[in-house]
């Protein structure tokens, strides 16, 4: 019974004396309550039984959501969340595990203050206006300021995204109203242009009907235009493209005799109506 005792005792001070840290992980040991220098990475590690203690931490890679709140430099409202991917420098976990001690209170009391502060660093530097057009260099300035601010802790920003931005009431009725303005300002544009074109093109048809009237005039003036007009006033009638007029008038047209006028639809005097 003694030897059984001693064997079992025996037995688990020696599996007390070994830690095996798995892949994707790192281990600070303490001893007695206090932490030792050195973070044990992946494999065997010896450690003394009874009074020591390992903490493991998973150093890959964590993802959370982050919301933020900013002003802009021209004073406007601006809301965002991020999504922040980032994992635990292994040979830093001692000192997280001395100054935040668990993950979830790295999050809360680092990444998500300074997550804050970033993004506050990142919306000052531009106008609300410039925030929405120039979303990239926003998210680029928010990634350095992070990736600075939480490297002092032992944390490795991955990647970041934006995953929403938010601005206030009044801004989006304020955009919402310039672009209606703009809108109607194009509109108007288009028809002063449109109205101006369509002047143009008026001057230009009047312009072609006095020219075409003036050598209409200079062609009738001349010696024989009499004879252009009744050449073709008879082509005309061949082709079919006019009516056999129904009122002729015949004069000499010098204005020195009455002109003769005859209704070709009036029945002849002395005519027989049947």
């Amino acid at each position: 019974m003694i030897l059984s005792f001693l064997a079992i005792v025996g037995l688990a001070l020696v599996t007390s004396s070994f830690v095996i840290i798995n892949p994707g992980q790192a281990g600070v040991l303490s001893i007695l309550g206090k932490a030792q220098d050195g973070a044990l990475l992946e494999g065997l590690h010896l450690k003394p039984p009874l009074v020591s203690t390992v903490d493991v931490y998973d150093v890959t890679v964590q993802k959370f959501e982050v919301p933020a709140q900013s002003s802009t430099k021209d004073l406007q409202d601006l809301s965002g969340r991020f999504a922040i991917n980032f994992r635990l420098d292994p040979t830093e976990v001692v000192n997280i595990r001395r100054t935040q001690g668990t993950l979830e209170n790295l999050v809360s009391k680092i990444v998500a203050p300074q997550t804050q502060e970033s993004f506050k660093i990142a919306a000052a530097r531009r106008t609300v206006e410039e925030a929405i057009t120039q979303r990239s260099e926003l998210k680029q300035d928010f990634d350095d300021a992070l990736t600075s601010r939480l490297a002092k802790y032992g944390i490795l920003v991955l990647d970041t995204s934006v995953v929403d931005l938010t601005f206030s009431t009044e801004f989006a009725k304020a955009v919402e109203d310039k672009q209606i303005a703009e809108q109607r300002a194009r509109r108007a544009v288009y028809i002063a242009q449109e109205a101006e074109q369509e002047a143009q093109a008026e001057v230009n048809r009047a312009k072609g009907r006095a020219e075409a009237q003036r050598l209409i005039a200079e062609t009738l003036k001349a010696q024989g235009g009499q004879l252009v007009l009744q050449k073709e006033a008879i082509e005309a009638w061949k082709a079919g493209g006019s009516l056999v007029p129904q009122v002729l008038v015949i004069g000499d047209g010098q204005g020195s005799s009455v002109p003769f006028i005859y209704n070709l639809n009036a029945p002849a005097a002395g005519a027989n109506p049947g």
